[in-house]
């Protein structure tokens, strides 16, 4: 939803407000930072995230002190951002990054249904890594007794992407810089065992 807070003061046009755009983004992203105000000190948390329609869940234990702030209704700026490629123009000024972003505005909505936590925990951990929860050991009592999962609505959502090349002023193109796109991009290298491992290595971890 395009609110004033979701509108970008620079490059608006960057800017997109539909669920085609944000939802792939946070689904592509492993990681999501979720900022807030405690007693007017600031603080941000990298944390895993999961999406499920226009939801998006993360979780955190019980003692936390940043989690039960915000599960009492302490506002959240919930920001992902993907580098896709570094813009190396022929002045420093005219460097960019293609990028997706995505800042989310929400107070959080703590789960206490039961069924819909333990969904949100499997969202989460096969979001990180595909079809693992469902070859985990059950989720005891106590692990879920000291977990607070926590929903935010994605009403008041904007996306922003950089895609294309280099974009030098007129007047510096024929300067002997080179001038271009390094893409980026994350890949999964091969696992590595622990030390106690004795399980082969199963097929959604080989693929």
């Amino acid at each position: 939803m395009q609110t004033a807070r979701t509108t970008p003061s620079r490059l608006a046009k960057r800017a997109h407000y539909d669920a085609d755009t944000i939802h792939p983004i946070l689904d592509e992203a492993l990681f999501c930072t979720v900022s807030t105000v405690i007693d007017g000190q600031p603080f941000a948390l990298p944390t895993a995230h999961a999406r499920h329609n226009d939801k998006l869940y993360i979780h955190g234990s019980v003692g936390s002190h940043f989690i039960r702030a915000i599960e009492h209704g302490a506002p959240v700026c919930i920001t992902v951002m993907l580098a896709d490629g570094l813009i190396l123009a022929k002045s420093a000024f005219s460097h960019s990054v293609n990028y997706r972003s995505v800042v989310v505005f929400a107070q959080a909505e703590k789960v206490t249904d039961e069924a819909e936590k333990m969904q949100a925990l499997a969202l989460i951990t096969d979001h990180m890594v595909p079809n693992r929860w469902d070859d985990l050991r059950p989720t005891t009592d106590s692990e879920l007794r000291k977990t607070t999962v926590l929903a935010f609505s994605l009403a008041e959502a904007s996306a922003k992407v950089r895609t294309g090349n280099a974009n030098d002023d007129a007047a510096d193109r024929d300067l002997p810089t080179w001038a271009g796109v390094i893409p980026l991009k994350t890949v999964q290298l091969p696992p590595i065992p622990a030390d106690y491992n004795t399980a082969s290595l199963p097929a959604y971890l080989s693929a």
